[in-house]
């Protein structure tokens, strides 16, 4: 048996976007992730890799979904976990981002989780502080964990993600996830589809590498996974739909427009989902389904970033 090829060298010092890395970048970590899962579903956890380091995981907008899959990964890591809470901290009273780093920064942390509402801070923050950053979401710029957890529970089932048509349907115009996801596809070599209507896709997408359908029936022709999304209606000034009703009758996946993919399509939500909006329950919940697998692969991509990113700091890289 040959030895397995070794990883590829991870040369930054933050997890700031998709765009920032190559594809053999992209593939090192999804192969360490998928070690994890292995390492995840034991008894007894690995404990060892960040043992004696802190994370910190700093969140100005609420998610418990993403925070919680983070501090679950830290923990099996063997790190010291601390949640701050932003609705109760000085940054309510005024305090700058800036003000905010320095304090991290005099914590010494090891590693920064972030989520934050406009596009950029956290890339500010990570210039501001001496650990590494990981962006856990900002605005509708990028939401790197998440595409690398799609993109390995793609690869699970399907066996590969390049050459897959993966069908991304929706609010693609506020959502960060559309962003890293066709960043990360067209890296790998993927065929893209973005599917919404007009008001929902960003002026310009069509230059990113995808096929633009206003029709899901057109769009989702052939697919091989289709990826829907959350309608974000927090971050919408103004009407962009004429109504919750008339969106899912359009644009929400029901039987008769999933049956024009493939048969084995793969079904994915990055969560929280609106049931009736986006996706129709007996959908989500029925056989080509991944939505919960997505969920167990998130704690093992983020197991992988943090010991990678760690790991490269150790190695002064």
């Amino acid at each position: 048996m040959s030895a397995p090829a070794p990883t590829p060298p991870f040369r930054h010092r933050h997890l700031l976007g998709i765009a920032d890395l190559s594809p053999q970048e992209i593939e090192g970590l999804i192969d360490l992730a998928e070690a994890k899962v292995a390492v995840s579903r034991t008894r007894e956890k690995e404990k060892t890799a960040l043992r004696g380091r802190t994370q910190i995981n700093l969140f100005f907008e609420a998610s418990t979904r993403t925070q919680s899959s983070f501090e679950l990964a830290g923990k099996r890591l063997g790190a010291d976990v601390m949640n701050m809470s932003v609705g109760n901290s000085s940054v309510k009273k005024g305090e700058t981002l800036i003000d905010t780093a320095m304090t991290l920064n005099a914590m010494q942390p090891d590693i920064l989780v972030v989520r934050h509402h406009a596009a950029g801070a956290v890339a500010l923050l990570a210039r501001k502080v001496d650990c590494s950053v990981v962006n856990a979401g900002d605005g509708a710029h990028e939401h790197p964990t998440q595409a690398l957890l799609d993109a390995l529970t793609m690869r699970r089932h399907k066996g590969r993600v390049a050459r897959l048509t993966v069908a991304i349907c929706g609010d693609i115009l506020h959502s960060r996830v559309a962003r890293s996801n066709i960043l990360l596809l067209n890296a790998l070599g993927a065929r893209v589809r973005a599917i919404g209507p007009s008001t929902l896709l960003p002026s310009g997408i069509a230059s990113m590498g995808v096929e633009v359908f206003r029709r899901m029936e057109d769009g989702l022709k052939g697919a091989d996974v289709v990826m829907m999304l959350r309608l974000q209606r927090e971050r919408m000034e103004g009407s962009f739909v004429p109504s919750v009703r008339e969106y899912f009758r359009y644009y929400g996946l029901d039987a008769a427009k999933l049956s024009h993919a493939k048969p084995d399509a793969l079904v994915m939500h990055p969560g929280p989902m609106n049931r009736g909006v986006e996706i129709a329950s007996d959908i989500a919940d029925g056989p080509q389904s991944v939505i919960e697998e997505q969920v167990e692969m998130g704690v093992a991509v983020r197991m992988a970033v943090m010991e990678t990113l760690l790991a490269e700091r150790e190695a002064g890289r």
